[in-house]
């Protein structure tokens, strides 16, 4: 059966609306999206959003923004209308650009719009509903505009029935507005409705704006494990905060990136956030942060993507190399700081309900009803200096050990470590050995008190104590060494006896070839080899024996997906954790005061040592005040 050509005819424009409806709007938080990009843009400085059901029963967000005339009104609901957008679309300064959120709102939702610009005499008022619009009239408001849009998708049901809970679309609308409340620290948002508790963001100025903004988003303990970004390339602005490696989550919802203000989920631009924490945390941690990029809107397009929630640089390198550079110079300029949270947790298993602390209770009454029952005393009994004389519990020193004043050889011996093998004291007490404490209180790791279960170290401050995991320590020092010692001279290449041949396809080829460059430094040399095929001449030394074809076809889905290939260096960085791991100090080593006090030097003195090669801390801190508090005492 022949089918006779169809005909070429214009589509209505409701359903044009309504197809362009299905690219903008894929659910509530796209409708709250748009609608705060045009508060945003019309200068308003109070925003109020309300919804209901998840957004699906009722959205309304009101501002105090110049509003809009009658004629604007009018054609506002109509598409491709817009008072943003030149000739230039490689000038675009505003949120909203395109024309296309209201008329498209209107086609799948009843939609009200009352709005009254400044210094006028009267409000006005139009609805559109499921693409039919009303006559405009007059309405009473005072300055700004109130959009409402009430049964959304009513007009196209089958979207509807691919909504998530009311609960999971009211998460998705509050994610979206924290979004424009950390990128406009000036402007005063609340969130309400019926179905959520009522959030209010006031408005903050001054210098330290941005850090109280993101205090009020990501919460108070962002900002004491918060690190400033401050960075400048050919004219590139990046600045902003980010969290200490020990700081992370789970997943990266908790990564607010910026674009000329503009909210944005870019994949090279979470690329090169997960490249400049590689070293720092596995890949399923991630940072926390909030970054602005600053850059000449004619060197970035913003029109990628139906929501302009992608953009594409001009020089995509340029910005990743930026990103990278900075959050590296932030990490390392941190020091050995570390998390507050690992304190924060360890106080509240103190407090009475603190993790563990009833079954501690239990534990303690069951032992002094059986020590009653079998006559012992409930309590320990006072200890005899001349017995614990006699039982060596001094530091932990065997008898035939050298005492406190004889010199002893700095580092980790074997031969010294030995000596403390047929010991059975659980802790070492180094005060009377150790002259210099008074000296050592003042710096900040301070001065080496005790060895407790042959793996925490306890230090004493001006202020407060230290508890250090002294194997996650030291296999933090040895790995930086390592990576100063790679940076300095290189990643030795191991050249192929017969260059090994992989055939793929051209394009996976040729991302290859273009950051062959980079692979070279790596000790990863390749070159092309026909069209399609790559000859692999040398391989990474440290990684020994490599299967070229696997590795060739990670790294061309890696660049795929993220723009660049970081699994070279990945691998290597593993291989020299691994290195570190197997060549530092091990739990369970009794040390001597020396190497006690040699560790917390070297921490202060190493860059990133607060945290092991997993994004664990390496120590926890303890105000003085934070334990009198424990007791009362404050």
């Amino acid at each position: 059966m022949q089918v006779p050509p169809a005909q070429v005819h214009r589509l209505a424009d409701n359903i044009v609306n309504q197809i362009a409806a299905g690219e903008v709007i894929e659910r509530p938080a796209s409708v709250v999206r748009e609608l705060l990009d045009n508060a945003l843009d019309a200068g308003a400085t109070r925003i109020e959003i309300v919804t209901a059901g998840g957004g699906k029963n009722l959205i309304r967000v009101s501002d105090n923004g110049r509003g809009m005339g009658r004629e604007d009104l009018e054609l506002c609901v109509e598409r491709h209308c817009t008072s943003k957008l030149t000739d230039d679309l490689g000038d675009i300064n505003t949120l909203g650009f395109r024309g296309e959120a209201l008329p498209s709102i209107g086609s799948v939702a009843r939609l009200s719009i009352t709005s009254r610009q400044v210094n006028s005499d009267s409000g006005w008022e139009i609805h559109v509903d499921g693409g039919r619009n009303t006559p405009i009239r007059p309405a009473a408001l005072n300055d700004g505009t109130v959009v409402e849009v009430a049964d959304l998708f009513f007009a196209t049901p089958a979207r509807l029935k691919f909504l998530k809970t009311d609960r999971a679309e009211a998460n998705a609308i509050t994610d979206i507005v924290k979004r424009a409340v950390l990128g406009r620290p000036d402007v005063h948002f609340t969130l309400s409705g019926s179905d959520r508790q009522s959030v209010d963001y006031p408005a903050v100025s001054g210098d330290d704006a941005l850090l109280r903004r993101c205090s009020q988003v990501l919460g108070a303990e962002f900002t004491e494990n918060a690190l400033e970004v401050d960075a400048e390339r050919e004219g590139v602005l990046l600045n902003g905060y980010a969290s200490l490696p020990t700081f992370n989550r789970g997943n990266s919802l908790h990564q607010f990136i910026y674009v000329n203000g503009r909210s944005v989920r870019d994949k090279q631009l979470t690329g090169a956030i997960r490249g400049a924490y590689m070293d720092f945390l596995s890949r399923f941690s991630h940072p926390v942060m909030a970054l602005f990029i600053t850059i000449d809107p004619a060197l970035v397009d913003v029109n990628v993507h139906p929501a302009k929630a992608e953009v594409r640089f001009r020089d995509a390198g340029l910005v990743r190399g930026l990103i990278v550079g900075a959050l590296r110079e932030a990490i390392s300029d941190a020091g050995h700081r570390a998390s507050s949270e690992g304190a924060r947790d360890m106080l509240s298993s103190f407090k009475p309900g603190g993790v563990g602390e009833q079954a501690n209770y239990a534990a303690r009454a069951a032992s002094q009803t059986a020590d009653s029952n079998r006559g012992a005393i409930p309590y320990p009994a006072p200890h005899s200096p001349h017995k614990a004389q006699n039982q060596n519990y001094d530091w932990g020193l065997s008898p035939n050990r050298p005492q406190a004043d004889a010199p002893e050889k700095p580092g980790f011996a074997e031969q010294q470590q030995a000596a403390f093998d047929p010991i059975s004291v659980p802790s070492a007490d180094i005060r009377p050995v150790e002259e210099e404490s008074s000296e050592c209180l003042a710096l900040p790791l301070g001065a080496a008190r005790a060895q407790l279960h042959e793996n925490y170290i306890v230090a004493q401050t001006d202020n407060g104590l230290v508890i250090v995991d002294q194997h996650a320590a030291h296999e933090r020092l040895v790995y930086e060494r390592m990576k100063a010692q790679i940076a300095a001279n290189g990643v030795a290449g191991q050249m192929l006896l017969i260059p090994e041949i992989v055939d793929m396809a051209e394009e996976d080829a040729n991302r290859l070839l273009d950051h062959a460059d980079s692979f070279k430094q790596l000790g990863l040399t390749l070159e092309s080899f026909g069209t399609g095929t790559i000859a692999v001449r040398e391989t990474p030394a440290l990684l020994g024996e490599v299967n070229c074809q696997k590795l060739l076809q990670e790294l061309v889905d890696e660049i795929a997906e993220w723009g660049s290939a970081s699994l070279v260096a990945e691998k290597i960085d593993h291989v020299a954790a691994t290195m570190a791991c197997h060549g530092s100090v091990r739990a369970g080593r009794r040390l001597l005061p020396q190497e006690m006090n040699q560790l917390l030097r070297d921490m202060e003195s190493t860059p990133n040592s607060g945290q092991c090669n997993h994004g664990r801390p390496t120590y926890i801190e303890l105000k003085l005040k934070d334990i009198e508090r424990l007791f009362g005492r404050s």
